[in-house]
């Protein structure tokens, strides 16, 4: 919604209302500023529309998930790097489904720029490998199916790597 530096703008603009109401003595009022000022920090780090994003995600609602990404309009300056790394994690999840070349681009630029959680580089990772596996790259697709194993530290994806490691040998 706001560009990164306009969030970090408002949160010190209301810190600073916030220390005048605490010199007028009105306590309360100044705490509650602290507070909302809280929230804007809160958005710095962790964009409202990849937060969107995933809640869609998380109800199987893919046209949903894609419509709040399409609201960032551009990723680098509204994005903190981690965030750049979801959205392109995001992006790869939704086009995965019909063209896996551009999907590869995003999970290789994804995995690039970081993923704060594990089970994401997994996911990541594994859908990598099942790219690799469709475009012939056994090698590849093996390095990054053991590295998803490593990564998926609560065996969430045990049965997706077996099927692969399965369709592998058919290759």
């Amino acid at each position: 919604m706001f560009n990164k530096n306009i969030k970090i703008v408002i949160a010190v603009l209301i810190v600073a209302f916030a220390v005048y109401q605490f010199t007028l003595n009105e306590i309360m009022n100044g705490i509650f500023l602290i507070l909302l000022a809280g929230i804007f920090i809160f958005l710095y780090f962790k964009n409202e529309m990849i937060l969107l994003a995933f809640l869609k995600l998380r109800k199987q609602d893919f046209p949903g998930a894609m419509k709040w990404l399409e609201k960032i309009k551009d990723p680098e300056t509204a994005l903190v790097t981690k965030q750049q790394g979801y959205y392109n994690y995001l992006q790869g999840l939704m086009i995965s489904q019909t063209n896996m070349t551009k999907a590869e681009k995003y999970f290789k630029k994804a995995i690039s720029l970081g993923l704060s959680m594990d089970q994401d580089l997994a996911v990541a990772k594994l859908n990598l490998a099942g790219i690799a596996m469709t475009k012939r790259r056994k090698r590849e697709a093996t390095t990054l199916l053991t590295e998803a194993k490593k990564l998926d530290k609560h065996n969430m994806l045990g049965d997706q790597i077996k099927m692969m490691k399965q369709q592998m040998k058919k290759i």
